[in-house]
This record gives structure tokens, sequence and C-alpha cells, in this order.
């Protein structure tokens, strides 16, 4: 072989095209994530100070490393002199339960509806399917303060308006999985050995949906997230003494032009935890696609 051919080959092992991309651990995603779940399950052990303690002689201070700040309030006070790191840490612990719960019941109804609704087909299908349309026709935020309107404020309103909200997707996507599942050869050759109908489904197809639902589940957790936050925000979520982000910036808010840190760090702590959920999803949705795992 020739030293040209030589060289063509090694550039050529070294080139990778699109649907050959090595999928690296997502870095990224677990960092930005890491803080919302440490906090969330092991918050209350890392409490610089009692989230709910006030003490006016402290109220506004600026972050440590402002002129005013001081280093025992890392983040700053908030207009009642109480932590805003503590309050943030807590802050996490509510919306990381709320949403994990929240997008777990969804999940649940969604995907058993939709398995359901693309393997047996007929009526059941059609009346699953224009629920989904119809639900899906009137916007989400619409939907979830007319839920927290009529349940009342609280924790599990929101994880009702969640799961209310957010089912939809899933026995959308999971039909569609379900009824491409159903005419694949294994499928069909449980059914010629004698598998029930139950076994089928929890044996064959359950499995095979498992990387569609890790996705889903992925995006969803950010976006209840920020659901949690808005309601919460609006008055229609979880209310004092508890502690929430939305709660943090809806009381932060007025105090915009000489507190800017009060509504600022919820808000970045919202934002960064959103993107870190969508961020992961995606490596998630390229990760589990065949098109594009290295050949």
């Amino acid at each position: 072989m020739s030293e040209a051919e030589l060289t063509s080959g090694n550039l050529a092992s070294r080139v990778r095209f699109p649907g050959q991309m090595v999928k690296r651990f997502p870095i990224l995603p677990v960092v930005l994530l890491l803080p919302i779940i440490i906090a969330g399950v092991f918050g209350s052990r890392f409490y610089p100070h009692d989230p709910t303690a006030m003490n006016p002689a402290f109220a506004l201070r600026p972050p440590a490393w402002l002129p005013g700040g001081n280093s025992a309030y890392l983040l700053g006070t908030d207009q009642m002199g109480r932590d805003l790191l503590s309050r943030l840490i807590e802050g996490a612990h509510a919306s990381l339960w709320v949403a994990v719960i929240g997008v777990a019941l969804a999940g649940s109804i969604g995907i058993s509806l939709g398995m359901f609704a693309g393997y047996f087909g007929g009526n059941f299908d059609h009346v699953v399917m224009r629920i989904v349309d119809i639900e899906m026709s009137i916007p989400g935020i619409l939907l979830m303060i007319l839920l927290s309107s009529v349940l009342g404020a609280g924790m599990t309103t929101i994880i009702v308006s969640i799961a209310v909200s957010f089912w939809t997707g899933y026995a959308r996507v999971i039909r569609g999985e379900t009824l491409s599942l159903k005419q694949r050869d294994f499928v069909v050759m449980a059914k010629v050995t004698g598998c029930s109908k139950w076994r089928i489904l929890s044996k064959h197809i359950l499995p095979s949906l498992v990387s569609t639902i890790l996705v889903l589940a992925t995006l969803q957790v950010g976006t209840a997230i920020m659901v949690e936050a808005a309601l919460t925000f609006l008055g229609l979520g979880l209310q004092p003494p508890a502690t929430a982000w939305g709660q943090i910036i809806s009381d932060g808010r007025i105090y915009m032009s000489t507190a800017w840190w009060i509504p600022t760090f919820p808000g970045l702590a919202i934002m960064l935890t959103v993107l870190g959920s969508n961020l992961l999803g995606d490596w998630l949705r390229d990760t589990f696609d065949p098109k594009l795992r290295q050949v």
C-alpha cells in the first residue's frame, strides 16, 4: 500500500460524519442540575441560616462581595432580613419534588393511555386521542390557572395541574411508538407463541419505550419547574411559610431597583435548571437515536 493510500485511510478514520459523532458525557447538564439535586435531597443539611428566621437589623443587605455586604450572608438578605442563600436551597427542595412527582404522575397516566390506545386501537384509541386533541387546544397556563383557582393554592394543586397538563404529551408520543412497535417481528412472534396482550405490553413493548420515556421526562422536568415558579409567582402555588423560587421573585420584584439580588438569584436558578434539563434531554435523545449513534 502506498504512502498516499495510508494517509488517506488515516484521515478517513479520523473524520466523523454527523451520524457518527461520539456522544461524550454530558458535563454541562450535570454541572447545572447537580446543585438542585443536592439541594432538593440534602438541602436541610446545608442551610447557612434558618430560611424562615427574620432579622430586621440585616434587612436588604447586599451580597457579601458588594459594599455593605456581610460575609455571613453570601447572597445577601431579603426585605425581612432572611438569608437569601438558605431560601434558595429551600426553594430548590420544593421545586424538585413538585416537578418530579408531577412529571411522574403525568407520565404514568400518559404512558398507560398511550400504550393501550396504540395497541388496542378501536373506540378506545379514538376517545383517548379526541380528549388529547381537546386538551391540547387549551393553552396550558390557562388550564393550570383554572385548576389552581378551583382547587385552591398549594403543593398538591400544582402537582395535579402539572399531571393534567403534561400527560397529553406522553400519550401522543407513546401511542405513535406503540403503533410502530406492534408491527415489529418480535411482537408478532410473541403473539404467535401465545403470549397474552398484557405480557406483550409489559415485557416487549414497554421496555422498548424506555428511551423515549426518559427523554420526555427529562425535558418536562424543566418545564414543570418553570410552571411551579409561575403559579407560585401568581399566588396560586406554594404559600407561606413554605419557600419557593417563584415566591421569592414575587416578594422581591418591588425591590428590583434597590435590592436587585432578591429576584435575580432565584430567576437565575430557574433559568439554569431549565437549561440543564433541556440540555440533558437533548443529549439523551441524541444518544438513544439509532441514526445518531457512532457507527
